[in-house]
């Protein structure tokens, strides 16, 4: 199989940006990633478009890569349309990368692009949430997050109106509390790094630093979660440029793509903790890859909320199981520290684009590995890896990808 790289990687900022709209977002990650890479839009031979939102909430319910991709010059070529919740455009990328293995291509472009903020319609936004889990049982799935360590909530614990997601990650937040003595402290000091770390990143959608005070003392959106523990909805977009090893000869700037792992949920008690299907996915990338936790120099992971930050570091190996949150808070995933975790600020700071945010990730890991992240970089970052999971099924995600990238 032929060796994959990426060439070109490019973003939007993010954050709120009501008056812009998915194929406005998708020009201008596409153009800049073609740049970086030094390419016109003529040598994509075929294109992995990632979005979840816009058939409810633009109303383009079909072919979305095809007509946002056209009037930047590509066309004429295969162009698949790609939605797996949150790891869309983890998705996007692997199935790219599958291509050029596979011969049937050299050069590939994966972009992701998301609207999620109409100011008018914030029912409809919060709702499109909810599919991303079984609607047929979704009683059944808040009633067990809602049992899960409700023990331990506080007698009338505030809460706001929020995703339902949150819920979710609140009950299994609350599971590995119990479990190993995870304390909302060490949420908060996972908040507080990524927030302080987004300072420097000026595509992130908020750039204040927090201290772990100020996280705790923020709006509170269900136990154990503060509003400055949850990704916030974000507008935004994403592309990479993928290549064949001849393709890529040459471009001292390329990134390998060492490996990726793909997996998705399968029945599991909530106590089998070492079954999570982050922890699959992680074991399967290490072994495509040839490398193991210890080979890592930096690591991207989906905080959609702060306390999945803390279950997934312990799902790469960063970290023993149950030691997540002690390990955060000794600041060795601080930029700086022995493996720092989102440096740009994660989906809590940087902002969370739902079919962007997988190709977000691999972006910002571009730039740390060819030393190009600025006031964000990471010294002597030559190897990173980035977890990108999405919806929800059973007791865990749906769906979890983990990419493996080298210098």
């Amino acid at each position: 199989m032929d060796s994959v790289y990426i060439t070109g990687a490019a973003m939007t900022p993010l954050g709120k940006h009501p008056a812009r709209s998915v194929k406005d977002l998708t020009r201008e990650a596409v153009m800049a990633a073609l740049a970086d890479a030094g390419l016109s839009p003529d040598r994509i031979e075929a294109a992995l478009f990632s979005n979840t939102r816009q058939p409810m909430l633009e109303g383009q319910n079909a072919v979305r890569g095809e007509i946002a991709l056209s009037p930047l010059g590509i066309e004429g070529i295969r162009i698949v349309n790609v939605e797996n919740a949150c790891a869309s455009g983890s998705s996007a990328v692997a199935l790219g990368a599958s291509m050029i293995r596979a011969g049937e291509a050299e050069t590939v472009l994966a972009v992701g692009a998301e609207k999620m903020v109409f100011p008018d319609r914030t029912d409809q936004v919060m709702a499109a949430f909810r599919g991303g889990t079984d609607i047929e049982r979704i009683d059944e799935t808040a009633s067990t997050m809602a049992a899960l360590g409700a023990e331990l909530i506080p007698p009338d614990a505030p809460e706001a109106p929020r995703s339902f997601f949150m819920d979710i990650y609140a009950g299994i937040a609350r599971a590995h509390m119990e479990a190993f003595g995870t304390t909302r402290q060490q949420l908060a000091i996972a908040a507080a790094k990524n927030h302080t770390h987004a300072a420097s990143n000026p595509n992130a959608q908020y750039r204040t630093p927090f201290t772990p005070e100020d996280v705790l003392a923020d709006k509170a959106v269900i136990w154990p979660l503060t509003r400055a523990m949850c990704a916030p909805v974000s507008d935004g977009a994403a592309a990479i440029v993928l290549q064949s090893a001849c393709a890529a000869k040459g471009n001292a700037r390329a990134v390998k793509l060492a490996g990726t792992g793909w997996t998705t949920a399968r029945g599991r008690l909530i106590t089998d903790w070492d079954r999570h299907l982050g922890k699959r996915a992680a074991d399967m990338a290490w072994e495509a890859s040839g490398l193991g936790p210890a080979d890592m120099h930096i690591a991207e992971v989906h905080d959609a909320t702060s306390f999945a930050e803390i279950l997934q570091i312990e799902n790469l190996g960063l970290c023993p199981r149950g030691q997540g949150g002690a390990f955060t808070a000794s600041g060795a995933t601080a930029r700086g520290g022995r493996i720092p975790v989102n440096a740009g600020g994660g989906l809590v700071a940087k902002g969370h684009p739902v079919g962007a945010t997988g190709i977000v990730q691999i972006a910002e890991m571009c730039a740390q590995l060819r030393g190009e992240a600025g006031n964000m970089q990471v010294e002597n970052a030559r190897a990173g890896v980035c977890e990108n999971g999405g919806g929800f099924l059973g007791v865990e995600e749906a769906v979890t990808l983990v990419t493996v990238l080298t210098r």
